[in-house]
């Protein structure tokens, strides 16, 4: 049996995810907030073991809080901030420092743990970064292909279609998921983890400030104490 400890007493118990602590089909702000909750929860102690990853994704939602200020004075400036230095950092971090053997802390083993994820696991990362990489590349071979959604009035460089059209990206990407969560598990479950994804560069401050600290300090794999498997 998982017992998860949270500051305040707060506990879950669950053996593998416990997304199905909550009824999706029940509707209500309550629901949304305990599934928000969950996917939260589920995120930090399944794949956010590296201390580099941890400070890593500090770095990427700063980054991303800068990005959101950005995104109503300079769209291109958000936009180019949030893929070269938000996705950027974020993704390295869990390609090249999360371990990916087996989870002792939750005693799952790496498989287990993407099958269940509820976000992009590294398969639809994969897929996602090869789309990133393909729109300067196709911007700068078929500008023409690119052009026809901006506005007529904006400039179309190299870099401000590459810049749009990563926006776009970022959207599509996001709603897409949110239509196949909503397909496979409900409503709710799709609408919480949308907003888990705009709000994670917040929560991720609140989460992750000590890394760095944690990391100079010689520790690379967070302990997490506040998880016991029994």
């Amino acid at each position: 049996m998982l017992i998860i400890e949270i500051d305040g007493g707060f506990n879950f118990l669950n053996a593998t995810s416990h997304l199905d602590k909550f009824n999706f089909s029940e509707p209500g702000m309550q629901n949304l907030l305990g599934q928000l909750s969950v996917q939260r929860w589920d995120d930090h102690r399944l794949y956010h073991h590296s201390r580099i990853n941890q400070s890593l994704h500090l770095v990427s939602a700063l980054a991303f809080i800068f990005s959101y200020v950005m995104l109503f004075i300079n769209p291109v400036i958000a936009s180019l901030v949030a893929w070269l230095v938000s996705m950027t950092t974020r993704q390295a971090g869990h390609f090249f420092f999360e371990p990916r053997g087996y989870d002792h802390v939750n005693k799952m083993t790496d498989a287990h743990k993407e099958e269940i994820k509820v976000g992009y696991n590294i398969q639809r990362k994969i897929v996602l970064m090869a789309l990133w990489i393909s729109v300067p590349v196709l911007g700068y071979l078929y500008p023409s292909a690119l052009s026809w959604a901006l506005p007529s009035d904006d400039q179309h460089d190299l870099i401000t279609l590459t810049a749009m059209w990563w926006l776009y990206l970022g959207v599509a990407g996001m709603l897409f998921r949110m239509l196949q969560l909503w397909i496979q598990d409900g409503y709710v479950s799709a609408l919480a983890w949308g907003l888990k994804i705009l709000s994670d560069p917040f929560h991720d401050v609140k989460l992750y400030y000590k890394a760095p600290l944690r990391l100079m300090q010689g520790e690379l794999i967070d302990p997490m104490p506040h998880v016991h498997v029994k």
